[in-house]
């Protein structure tokens, strides 16, 4: 997928450390802490779940904009772009078409 005159971008995800140390305080919480804790976990474990970050990435950028991909996918691909300079053609349209894909 990627060529030479592509932009790289990586994803860093300490999620497993984030929910490992929820899990603890889980543990030990008083028993007013505990559904706020329990909350946290799901919305840790719910990102975890997202699927591949770079779509994920790709989908609140689209969202922060109000772009429906499936509807107006020259908007969309010119919006990834625009977030992240370098990115190109090839991949932006292969995000959007991700996008889509997901959203079906």
């Amino acid at each position: 997928m990627f060529t030479k005159k592509e932009t790289h971008f990586v994803v860093l995800n300490d999620l497993d450390k984030a929910r490992a140390a929820l899990q603890e305080a889980l543990g030990k919480a008083e028993r007013d802490e505990a559904p706020g804790l329990r909350r946290a976990l799901e919305i840790v474990d719910g990102i975890g779940a997202g699927g591949d970050p770079r779509v994920r990435w790709a989908r609140e950028v689209l969202a922060g904009q109000g772009i429906d991909p499936r509807a107006r996918e020259v908007h969309a691909v010119k919006a990834l772009r625009e977030a992240l300079p370098g990115l190109s053609l090839v991949a932006a349209v292969d995000l959007v078409r991700q996008c889509q894909a997901a959203a079906a």
